[in-house]
């Protein structure tokens, strides 16, 4: 290739027609970009953060859509927060306790989104006791209408409490704290507007804050908050921390990027034009009327480290080019012929490992694959095109030019001359022989992984975390966990009292009570034996179903005032409500299976048996849909990557050097998620198809390369010691950024979000590793006859055009 030191030696008519509107028109680019960096940065100052329930849950799976069908008629069983008031300094009948607990109970009852009609605490009169007297069936609200703190009254509560047995479920089994239960509303009655958890967990923290340890003069108090919207509300709280993570992320990839060029110029356009491309996405994904939540507030590191490693690719080659001798304009043209096509390819790629995301019918995955897809397409326009017109002005330093021009004539450093015999026979079998080793090793113990949470506790956050804390608490000293397993029996109206129906739902929950990891049922049917009873003075005989309707129509009757949530008003939904000792996968599969062959082998015309609400009915649910589309996922990001290093290398050979890297890292990530302790679940999904789209960079940009110089008559391992030479270690720049750009991930408070940095650092980084060295050892035994005098198999045609381009010199 003939040096072109003066732009009026270099024709300007040449290249493709995009290169030429591109460099014959970079003033209005430039412009172009300016005024859309300020348009969409106005726009992203407006990004709010926030997280949805229905956003997480799969609304075609059929569980899901039985809840959401009988949502309205299904009380206190959807979301909900759980607030234990603790009396760390006597028991919960000390008088300056209740009053205190009476305001909290006030105050949350009168919170914005709150399903008021269902509250539930000592203080709620829907909370009732019942009791069988001399007079006939007797009752009331748990908190005597005539409370005043003195002892009568305080021993008159301490009866009801007795009577209405709710020690285990409203009053802890130590006396020592009570329990406030605030069932949630999707969408705030007065405004329509939808729940705000940010707002939410803001005022219960103002709570907490102002009334537990003595303050406002209360008794000293321990405040418990449990339930998903305060979970949200702890991942919410972690995301105020990312900001600083992301400028960590950040200043360590300028800092690899500086020691590898030492210059400062163009160090400072990769950075830049990168955090253009998160500007421009955070405005967009404004625009389009969306939010980040705590799963998608990790798109932009990745969009980032994507676009610093593309954009390494571009300045180094403009680099050397300038090393060489020839103008900046020109290098940069050169450079564009180049690579445009490859970051083109190598970012679709990328977009793949995003797009199959929006297979999962998981809404908060979609919206994470929308928001990533839209940041790797704005990587087109600001790392392969605003980058090197941003080059073309303001070159590189005269230095860092000529010392990576020194780098690449000079002798290869020892790692890279390792590297290099890995074409050769005895190192390449060894490879691949190792490589078949380690995959068998993690295929036998990626058998072993698990869908769902494998801990107690939320396994969002990390074990230490508050709320994990504040659900142990409760677990230990509540007999009723919060992990609600509830199977819907459906019926005509008035079909839920008829004698066969309540039989049937009885020994429903005798069935699920025979499950282990079931600490109790509650329904219907236990409701109306204990009113039955206590309807005819309480004698043992009658604590039964009686087939009398007239005696069950009664009960329930009686039953839908002290315990509204048993069926609903026209008496065509009730719920078999399974409380869970954890929501462990194990414990959901034993539930589930037990449920499911319940409802085969039961259901008939006049009844049907629903799965399944709940908090762990909707776990279960989604672990069903991210069991099925793990392997559907898998699936479809390999035949994408596959078709995509098909077009571009036209060679099945080529393709199984590119994609066998990534299918044994695949492989070894599962296996490191089984020996971290890692389940499934809707935040670890992502993260191997991420790694596969992102992973396969390395591949396109090494073997483009050497299959060009392959086909120009070069031998294997002078091919693969030009392609170290020319981008191998671009190769590794790009491995170190990108887990540069995800690993501050790790210290991050919420769980999912470090083990997502540690999977995605370790994926990057052993297919930087994998590429480095299984592609030259694999095209041993698959490539090696590339070239030989054009015969068989001709992979890339058109790749030794794209990487040396013809000069385009005007002659004078």
């Amino acid at each position: 290739m003939q040096t072109i030191r003066e732009p009026e030696d270099f024709d300007r008519a040449s290249g493709s027609r995009i290169e030429r509107l591109i460099f014959n028109h970079r003033l209005f680019v430039v412009i172009a970009c300016l005024l859309t960096t300020v348009l969409l940065g106005w726009q992203a100052s407006k990004v709010s953060l926030n997280a949805a329930f229905e956003k997480t849950i799969p609304h075609n799976q059929p569980y899901i859509r039985n809840f959401l069908d009988n949502r309205g008629e299904l009380r206190g069983l959807g979301n909900a927060v759980r607030i234990v008031v603790e009396n760390k300094s006597g028991d919960i009948f000390d008088a300056a306790y209740l009053q205190t607990l009476k305001k909290i109970n006030d105050e949350l009852f009168l919170m914005p989104g709150v399903d008021r009609a269902n509250v539930k605490s000592l203080w709620m009169p829907v909370v009732r006791w019942n009791e069988v007297t001399e007079e006939g069936l007797t009752g009331g609200p748990v908190m005597p209408d005539n409370y005043d703190g003195s002892p009568r009254s305080t021993e008159q509560l301490k009866l009801n409490i007795a009577r209405a047995q709710i020690v285990g479920s409203l009053v802890g089994k130590d006396f020592r704290s009570s329990m406030i239960f605030v069932p949630l509303m999707e969408k705030d009655v007065r405004t329509g507007a939808a729940l705000d958890y940010w707002e939410l967990s803001r005022r219960l923290e103002d709570i907490r804050g102002r009334y537990a340890n003595g303050a406002d003069g209360s008794p000293q108090l321990e405040i418990r908050i449990v339930g998903f919207a305060k979970v949200v509300g702890e991942l919410l709280a972690g995301l105020q921390q990312m900001m600083g993570y992301f400028a960590a992320a950040a200043t360590v990839a300028a800092i690899i990027i500086l020691a590898w060029t030492r210059c400062v110029r163009s160090t400072v356009l990769v950075i830049a034009c990168s955090l253009v491309a998160v500007v421009w996405q955070l405005g967009l994904v404004t625009m389009l009327g969306h939010e980040l939540d705590p799963y998608s507030i990790l798109v932009p590191f990745l969009v980032f480290a994507i676009g610093v490693s593309h954009g390494a690719q571009k300045m180094n080659g403009i680099m050397q080019d300038i090393g060489r001798g020839m103008h900046r304009l020109v290098a940069a043209r050169f450079t564009f012929r180049r690579l445009f096509l490859a970051g083109l390819t190598a970012l679709a790629a990328d977009a793949v490992g995003f797009a199959v995301l929006m297979l999962i019918d998981i809404p908060v995955i979609r919206e994470l694959a929308v928001t990533a897809s839209v940041g790797v397409a704005l990587l087109v326009f600001t790392n392969l095109v605003l980058l090197p017109v941003m080059l073309s002005y303001t070159g590189v330093s005269s230095k860092a030019a000529a010392r990576s021009v020194r780098a690449e004539q000079g002798e290869p450093g020892a790692i890279w001359r390792w590297l290099e015999r890995f074409s050769h026979r005895r190192w390449a079998t060894a490879a691949v022989a190792s490589a078949v080793l380690l995959s068998a090793v993690g295929l036998a113990v990626s058998t072993r992984l698990k869908i769902g949470d494998l801990d107690a506790g939320v396994s969002e956050l990390k074990p230490d975390a508050r709320y994990n804390i504040d659900n142990a608490y409760i677990g230990e000293r509540y007999a009723l966990s919060s992990d609600q397993f509830a199977v819907i029996v459906k019926t005509p109206p008035e079909g839920c009292l008829e004698y066969a129906t309540l039989v049937e739902a009885d020994r429903l929950a005798w069935t699920l009570q025979q499950v282990p990891g079931v600490q109790a049922t509650v329904g219907l049917p236990d409701a109306v034996r204990k009113i039955t009873a206590g309807s005819f003075e309480g004698n043992p005989k009658w604590l039964t179903l009686s087939p009398n309707q007239d005696v069950l129509n009664y009960a329930a009757r009686t039953a839908s005032v002290s315990n509204p949530e048993l069926f609903n008003n026209e008496c065509s939904v009730m719920p078999v409500v399974a409380y869970l000792a954890d929501h462990k996968a194990e414990t959901l599969d034993r539930v589930v299976k037990a449920a499911e062959q319940f409802a085969t082998e039961h259901d008939a015309p006049q009844r049907r048996f629903l799965l399944a609400a709940g908090s762990a009915g909707i776990e279960a649910a989604t672990n069903i849909v991210v069991k099925q589309a793990n392997l559907m996922m898998l699936g479809y990001v390999y035949l994408g990557v596959i078709a995509l290093c098909f077009v571009t290398f036209r060679s099945w050979r080529a393709v199984v050097v590119a994609v066998v890297p990534l299918a044994i890292t695949s492989i070894l990530c599962e296996a490191l998620m089984v020996m971290l302790g890692m389940g499934v679940k809707v935040a670890t999904l992502p993260v191997i198809a991420l790694g596969v789209g992102i992973g396969v960079d390395y591949a396109l940009y090494l073997l483009s390369i050497q299959l060009a110089r392959q086909r120009a008559g070069d031998s294997l391992a002078d091919a693969y010691r030009h392609a170290l030479r020319f981008t191998g270690k671009v190769v590794a720049l790009v491995g170190v950024t990108l887990a540069a750009g995800v690993v501050t991930w790790a210290w991050s408070p919420i769980k999912f979000q470090a083990d997502m940095g540690i999977l995605l650092t370790f994926m990057f980084l052993w297919n930087m590793v994998g590429a480095l060295v299984l592609i030259p050892a694999l095209s041993h035994f698959l490539l090696g006859r590339v070239g030989n005098a054009g015969r068989a198999d001709e992979p890339a045609r058109g790749v030794s055009e794209r990487i040396a381009p013809d000069p385009a010199v005007r002659f004078s």
